[in-house]
């Protein structure tokens, strides 16, 4: 419902009661005695909450007299208690035909009814109307100029719609029970998504339970449900990593007793999170009492870089409750930062919810009301920039956004295709899921596509590393993950166009460091790489690939540190190990000049591991000028090979 609409309404009812109440010792408008008395009759029938008999005195009433503007109020107050919203708007309109100066409010909920049904002009007139009116409370005139502001929203957005062909998904995915809150992997193979089941077992009387459905490169295989997660309670609004392999979800774990599922809750609805190991989800966790609260939390949105998760907290019960988006950050300990609802640029006293980060990080989509619109929820897009600050939310436009509620919305990794759900005409049951290409005016940013596996460089058996991907400009990093346990895959999406440093570490390994400049690979076709791991052992060197000087200079340059700490962390974590630095050069100049620039770049290396705190003891230094190339010296691209760092395992 529409927040402008919903107040309004609560408000004009308690308005309405009291001055029908204050008018009855007044005289009435009407001078027919039969008229008179149904009235009569349909006041102490409503008085009685006895509403169907008070709409048959009513509507006699005005049959006796078609100016009785007290009947028609209460007419209209009936019908709107009733839901009938279309009716009471007829009512409405009656009165202020009658009696322009009579009651106040009158404009106001027609307009708001007006606002709810998409007729906009009628609507804009009758707030412009109470607009003018002396004594309007501040609150409800506040509301009205929020409802003003949608109608000249809506009005400006009909005149120029955006492009919007919506198409069902089929019945590989739809069914005729109600599917919505979908979630897609970054490669679009795996989609995962909501399904109301109809269920005698749960005081509802229905359970929501995952679907998943995966993409063979041309069409949607048939749907099957996530029969480990699902259970006799809900589960909704999944929100898959990257990889497809880390699910979290909203579980309504207290919502029904005796069900036995073994999850506990804080409150009405919680997160929990479970991942995939070869074809098998684990066990359903709760994130933990930083997230969940005795509030409601739901709607989750993980992003692609591992760390950052967006979701909804509504405080309060029912129509009052406050719905915010929050954001939290996993640390590299692997615990979650106290949420923070974002600023009010987002968020608003409205309702806010189904929140979606896209795989580039800095495009949200969600669904508000309380920002000006064309009624109900619309699909709203903000930008973060670099300094994390988000831009003004822009409305997706018409006909994507309709008087109706919109949400649901979720964006392809690439940016072209979005789907949502609806339950417009066609489908093939109450709420169906559809996809649409994207509007330009609302694309995300372009990314690229990165995947690989990591494994034993001897038995090439998976390993489930821990990696990350920094961006070697600024030093930021900006996917932080871990291996599949069981196949050691990985699959990340990053902004293109940058130079970046890949790590991985595991347990008994050397840390594993490669640079690369991202210029290719799609969701289709992820640019591949590889990560071999190499054990711990004795007289094994690992070249350090993002360790970088000048040319005939030691000094090293900022973007080195990203891998020097790396260092420091693989010897802080593996305290007996002693290590021999290596420098090396190409064959450009004398023997003598290189040797001493091996040399000297061998210190630098060393005297930064010094000044982290490492024991010089640990540290060894070595230069090997040009007497070990690696690469063929002929060649720009061999010799920049041949100029570099490298560490040697001297004892463990």
């Amino acid at each position: 419902m529409n927040k402008t609409f919903q107040i309004l309404v609560l408000i004009f009812l308690v308005v309405l009661t009291n001055n029908s109440m204050a008018q009855r010792d007044k005289p009435l408008s009407s001078d027919n005695k039969k008229a008179v008395k149904l009235y009569k009759e349909g006041v102490a029938y409503y008085d009685g909450r006895k509403n169907e008999l008070a709409e048959l005195s009513f509507l006699a009433a005005v049959a006796k007299d078609p100016n009785f503007i007290e009947a028609e109020l209460l007419l209209a107050y009936v019908y709107t208690e009733q839901i009938q919203y279309k009716k009471a708007l007829k009512h409405y309109e009656r009165c202020i035909a009658i009696n322009p100066k009579f009651f106040p409010e009158m404009y106001s909920s027609a307009a708001a009814i007006q606002l709810k049904y998409g007729m906009y002009k009628g609507a804009k007139k009758n707030f412009e109307a109470y607009l003018t009116l002396e004594g309007v409370p501040l609150m409800m005139k506040d509301l009205a100029k929020d409802g003003l502001a949608d109608c000249n929203f809506a009005i400006e957005a009909l005149k120029h719609p955006v492009p919007f062909n919506p198409i069902n998904m089929g019945a590989e995915i739809n069914s005729p029970l109600p599917e919505y809150f979908p979630s897609i992997s970054v490669d679009g193979t795996k989609f995962l998504y909501t399904r109301r089941l109809n269920s005698k077992m749960t005081y509802t009387g229905f359970n929501e339970d995952f679907f998943v459905s995966y993409f063979d490169g041309k069409n949607w295989g048939q749907s099957v449900s996530v029969a480990p997660i699902n259970s006799m309670t809900n589960e909704g609004a999944p929100s898959l990593s990257a990889n497809g392999r880390f699910l979290i979800f909203t579980s309504c774990a207290n919502a029904v007793e005796g069900y036995g599922n073994g999850r506990k809750g804080y409150g009405s609805c919680d997160l929990f999170y479970t991942y995939n190991i070869g074809d098998n989800w684990t066990k359903p966790k709760n994130l933990g009492n930083k997230i969940n609260t005795r509030n409601w939390e739901t709607q989750p949105s993980f992003s692609a870089d591992g760390k950052t998760l967006y979701f909804i907290r509504g405080v309060g019960r029912g129509s009052g409750r406050q719905q915010d988006i929050f954001t939290s950050i996993l640390n590299e300990k692997g615990v979650w930062s106290d949420p923070v609802r974002l600023s009010k640029t987002i968020n608003t006293t409205g309702v806010e919810e189904s929140v979606f980060i896209h795989p580039d990080g800095k495009t949200l989509y969600f669904s508000s009301n309380g920002h000006p619109g064309m009624g109900g929820l619309d699909l709203f897009m903000s930008q973060k920039d670099e300094s994390g600050v988000w831009s003004k939310p822009k409305n997706l436009g018409y006909p994507i956004n309709t008087f109706n509620d919109e949400n649901s919305l979720l964006v392809s990794a690439d940016g072209n295709l979005a789907y949502f759900a609806s339950d417009r005409e066609g489908g093939y049951g109450e709420l169906d899921l559809y996809q649409f290409e994207m509007p330009e005016s609302v694309k995300p940013n372009k990314v690229n596509y990165l995947k690989g596996k990591v494994y034993d460089a001897k038995t090439k058996k998976p390993i489930p590393a821990h990696f990350q991907l920094v961006d070697l400009n600024t030093g930021k990093v900006v996917v932080e993950s871990f291996a599949d346990e069981a196949t050691g895959e990985y699959l990340v999406s990053l902004p293109i166009d940058k130079e970046y440093a890949l790590s991985a570490t595991y347990n008994g390994y050397l840390f594993f460091s490669e640079n690369f400049l991202l210029t290719k690979g799609s969701s289709n076709e992820p640019f591949q790489k590889d990560v071999p791991m190499h054990k711990i052992e004795v007289d094994k060197t690992v070249v350090l690939k993002n360790v970088f000087f000048d040319t005939d200079k030691f000094d090293l340059k900022p973007k080195s540190k990203i891998e020097l700490d790396k260092l420091v962390s693989f010897l802080t974590k593996n305290a007996t190990v002693n290590i021999e630095l290596g420098g090396h050069t190409d064959n450009v100049g004398s023997v003598k000049s290189n040797q001493i620039l091996s040399e000297n770049r061998a210190k630098s290396v060393r005297d930064y591991l010094v000044e982290k705190g490492i024991d010089v003891t640990r540290l060894s230094i070595k230069g090997y000028g040009d007497t070990k190339p690696i690469a063929d010296n002929s060649t720009e691209k061999g010799r920049a090979e041949n100029r570099r760092s490298e560490f040697k395992i001297v004892s463990k």
